[in-house]
């Protein structure tokens, strides 16, 4: 519903989401993996460098985030989207920060004022939602 109501023509579309560690599939122990890492997929129609490493089979990716996903590809919009891998189950201050890199991709640097306030802002606003138990970003 919410692309129906978008010109689709010059969009491209971020997906920001979490998942637990646990679900990523790999060869090595989940055990020492650094926590929380990004792993980001992307349609074929996303022509920019993506600012992690690629989500590798047999992984996959599930609800929300793979259903804009899932329409961005057949409807050729391009849109990538990073996932971070948590040990945690509420979000928190490290949770985010592993997001920080993106703030100097092309389509995000424009919406960052200073990085540099990004850690204080982020603490606040976690501060903040704690007594509503959710963040809104």
């Amino acid at each position: 519903q919410v692309f129906g109501c978008m010109q689709k023509e010059g969009l491209q579309v971020t997906v920001l989401s979490t998942c637990p560690v646990a679900d990523y599939k790999t060869q090595e122990s989940t055990l020492t993996l650094p926590s929380p890492f990004l792993k980001a997929l992307k349609t074929k129609e996303f022509k920019e460098q993506v600012c992690c490493p690629l989500l590798e089979q047999p992984n996959i990716v599930r609800d929300l985030p793979a259903a804009v996903l899932s329409y961005c590809q057949v409807w050729q919009i391009p849109a990538v989207l990073y996932q971070c891998y948590t040990d945690v189950i509420k979000l928190d201050t490290v949770t985010i920060e592993a997001f920080k890199p993106l703030l100097s991709s092309k389509i995000l640097k424009s919406l960052v004022k200073d990085v540099s306030e990004s850690t204080k802002i982020l603490k606040k606003l976690l501060t903040t939602s704690e007594t509503h138990n959710n963040i809104y970003i």
